[in-house]
């Protein structure tokens, strides 16, 4: 791997004395000896192409408390209820937590599913980013996550942009972190400009930070331009590495990761949060900013845009600071209202761009939370009934799928599992799970999905 100009490498240039071997490393993304014209090939490799059909894929990390969401119980005893109210929307019988106020208001807009069944029971993200239980076996090299199943079988849409891009924060609890590409190995592995990867992502010292002072840039990718074509560099160098040399020189993307380039009303629609700052120590930063950098990158051209999102695991007594108090949940008094106005502003502005037919979006979490609620631990861990949240992707919206009983621990009508779910996100994507395969390390083909089950029908 080459960085071409790391933050300790100050008076470093992008070709003096580059050697053509170092050359063709530019763009490294994270996985053992990997180069961006390679993971081009390999994107290439079976492409379909031609789709501009999309999915953001919004993890809450820790699992969300469903009870307190998007299926209350007022009528449940108050150690089951909670201290939220339900409140109407403009769909006729959907109710919603009185803290998400502006997401009422466009509930015809969404999908709530209340009877999402067979999580696993850890706090492990694995099944929420390729929808296989990580207790059931699984072929040689584990299962790829969603985006890189569809990076290798439809391929970029767009030179501009790769075709899946992460922006989840690396978290210190490592099951909370993607899983990765499984048995199709590092080529299919996400672009990350968040993390380790942000350093990689550099121009003559020209960080993601400093993407703002566009002039620098410019003048940055111009030098670099001019130094390659004096040396001749790009003679012989092959489709792949042209194509490699425009995506990392590529305004479109930069323009996308730089929100300073963003109408500064939207800015502020979404909200804005510390990246810095880990919620609970292991968690991920509430950077509701995140969604509109997804929004973003989907208009540069990504076919999946995954982010994780805050911590969701303090069991309903704990604010941030650490403080409990069961009786008023503090922590979700905080995260609530943030989560209401960044959601809210990404599906509006789903709607305003016209992207609202192409783009899917998809929020929830490893598992849900126990109906009773602990004086010791609040609201625990319960795996056996769940809930997510969907937009776009021109589905039938304005529904409700699925109830639970009256304590909310139990799916009582339409059980919807995440194999169903998967199912509809690749029929969005223009790609049928059930027909679909991909090679693993033993040439074996494997489908997409560990069920043989079609899209929610409630939904295409």
């Amino acid at each position: 791997m080459l960085t071409l100009t790391g933050r300790s490498e100050k008076n470093s240039s992008f070709c003096d004395r580059i050697s053509r071997r170092n050359f063709l490393q530019i763009g490294a993304l994270g996985g053992a000896g990997l180069t961006l014209p390679g993971l081009l090939r390999a994107e290439a490799a079976n492409s379909q192409g031609g789709s501009n059909k999309s999915v953001i894929m919004i993890y809450l990390v820790g699992g969300p408390p469903h009870q307190d969401m998007f299926d209350l119980k007022p009528n449940a005893p108050k150690e089951v209820a909670g201290p939220w109210k339900p409140i109407e929307t403009t769909v006729p019988g959907m109710e919603i937590c009185e803290a998400f106020p502006k997401l009422a208001q466009m509930a015809d807009r969404l999908v709530t599913i209340r009877s999402l069944v067979g999580s696993q029971a850890g706090h492990d993200a694995i099944q929420v980013f390729n929808g296989h239980n990580p207790r059931k076996p699984a072929p040689s090299g584990g299962w790829p996550q969603f985006g890189s199943a569809v990076a290798k079988v439809q391929g970029a849409s767009s030179s501009s942009a790769p075709p899946f891009v992460s922006l989840c924060y690396p978290c210190t609890h490592g099951p909370y972190n993607e899983p990765g590409p499984g048995f199709l190995g590092a080529p299919y592995s996400p672009f990350r400009p968040m993390g380790p990867t942000k350093e990689d992502m550099v121009l003559n010292g020209i960080t993601i930070e400093r993407l703002g002072d566009r002039k620098a840039l410019l003048k940055s990718v111009d030098q670099f331009r001019r130094d390659v074509d004096t040396s001749s560099m790009m003679r012989g160098i092959d489709t792949f590495t042209e194509q490699a040399m425009g995506l990392l020189t590529s305004s479109k993307l930069a323009d996308a990761l730089d929100l300073s380039k963003e109408d500064p009303r939207i800015v502020e629609r979404y909200g804005t949060g510390d990246p810095t700052k880990f919620m609970d120590g292991n968690g991920a930063p509430r950077v509701p900013q995140s969604l509109l950098v997804a929004r973003r990158l989907i208009e540069a051209g990504a076919r999946v845009v995954t982010l994780n999102y805050s911590k969701w695991d303090w069991h309903g007594g704990l604010n941030a600071e650490g403080r409990a108090n069961n009786s008023i949940f503090l922590r979700e008094a905080e995260d609530f209202p943030v989560f209401d106005q960044c959601v809210s502003a990404l599906v509006e502005d789903l709607h305003l761009r016209g992207l609202d037919k192409d783009c899917t979006v998809i929020v929830w979490g490893e598992f849900g939370r126990t109906p009773i609620i602990s004086k010791q631990v609040g609201r625990d861990h319960w795996p056996r009934l769940n809930c997510a949240l969907m937009a776009g992707g021109g589905m039938q919206t304005g529904q409700v799928i699925g109830a639970s009983d009256r304590l909310g621990g139990e799916a009582i009508s339409r059980p919807v599992t995440f194999s169903e779910i998967y199912s509809t996100l690749y029929h969005n994507l223009g790609i049928d799970a059930r027909a679909t395969t991909i090679g693993d390390l033993n040439g074996r083909p494997q489908y997409l999905l560990e069920d043989d089950v079609p899209p929610l029908r409630e939904l295409v």
